[in-house]
């Protein structure tokens, strides 16, 4: 899959003026609300008609196929049957369709999905972190279980694929990690010396279906909602194949050089085994995740330097994640 850049000003522009006449699509009325969310990766909205309230997702151009959002939905369905996690349900438009057209005065016509509004909010960095993290874990290692028997016996489905290559290597789905901001050609001699690191240590721990398979792939305070002490997981968005393990590297995401993160992957390794068995190679492959996920996001900014979040943060990110390998490399990242 190549990489897709996020949708522009212009791009946000040409969606918000489009909201209204695509409402017919499931039925709405003309009199719906309509406010934005977010408008990043995918551009979403808040949306209420009669008493209930939906979220809206419009896709950027050029990185899920039709097939591949429908196959997500299939995988949240079935999870929502299957299992206790709470997740945002989509609404079938008034043809019976999840995945529908979504047009705007731009010549190619985008894929949206309406979801039902799940009441809550993101987990709080203030706040605490550790219960939520707990119970995140747990919800994960049900998330893994589920994932290993509902493609099990199947062929890989059309869904990206969050290995090294298409993460750190030749083929990053999110952006090249030495184009990041502020990275100089010292600054990237330290960023290959992690990523190469990450690759050795990924290469030795295997990616066998025990290790490796179907995973959310973006479990960041961001797609949580906490509402009355429960944790819902939302934005399926880029569930993927990758290493289970990796779900915890993207719980993390952005807050990796917390002081508070060790206690944070404690109770998350808690909730999980509860839930199902971490062997020692898994236990010691937690800070390889992390400081991968880290690599990743380090990209991930410096491809997407227009996005509010860029602006904030990306200038001290970089040398952030210098310092984390560093740490990384001398075997005390927790430390």
């Amino acid at each position: 899959m190549a990489y897709a850049a996020t949708v522009s000003d212009s791009d946000l522009g040409a969606i918000g003026e489009a909201v209204a006449g695509n409402l017919w699509r499931w039925g709405l009325p003309d009199d719906t609300q309509v406010s934005l969310l977010n408008h990043s990766e995918n551009t979403t909205y808040a949306l209420q008609a009669g008493g209930r309230r939906y979220v809206l997702r419009v896709h950027r151009l050029g990185y899920h196929s039709a097939e591949a959002i429908a196959i997500e939905l299939d995988w949240l369905a079935a999870v929502s049957r299957d299992t206790a996690i709470r997740t945002a349900a989509p609404v079938a438009g008034a043809d019976g369709a999840l995945v529908q057209p979504f047009a705007t005065r731009q010549p190619e016509a985008r894929h949206s999905v309406l979801f039902e509004f799940l009441d809550g909010e993101e987990p709080d960095e203030s706040g605490d972190l550790a219960a939520a993290f707990e119970q995140l874990g747990g919800i994960t290692a049900e998330l893994h279980a589920h994932s290993r028997r509902w493609t099990a016996g199947r062929p890989r489905l059309a869904r990206p694929v969050w290995d090294f290559e298409h993460t750190l290597g030749s083929r990053p789905i999110w952006g090249e990690p030495r184009q990041g901001i502020g990275v100089t050609a010292v600054v990237a001699a330290q960023l290959e010396r992690g990523i190469r690191e990450v690759r050795a240590r990924l290469e030795a721990y295997g990616a066998d279906a025990q290790r490796f398979g179907l995973i959310h792939a973006d479990l960041r305070l961001a797609n949580l909602l906490v509402h009355e002490g429960r944790v819902s997981v939302i934005d399926f968005d880029d569930c993927g194949y990758g290493w289970f393990l990796y779900d915890l590297g993207s719980a993390l995401s952005f807050i990796e050089h917390r002081d508070y993160v060790p206690a944070l992957v404690d109770a998350w390794v808690r909730g999980y085994e509860r839930q199902a068995p971490l062997d020692e190679a898994d236990i010691a492959m937690i800070p390889t995740f992390v400081m991968m996920r880290r690599l990743l996001l380090t990209g991930w900014l410096g491809s997407h330097r227009e996005t509010d979040l860029a602006r904030v943060i990306g200038r001290e990110y970089t040398p952030q994640t210098c310092d984390m390998i560093d740490r990384y490399l001398q075997g005390r990242l927790f430390a």
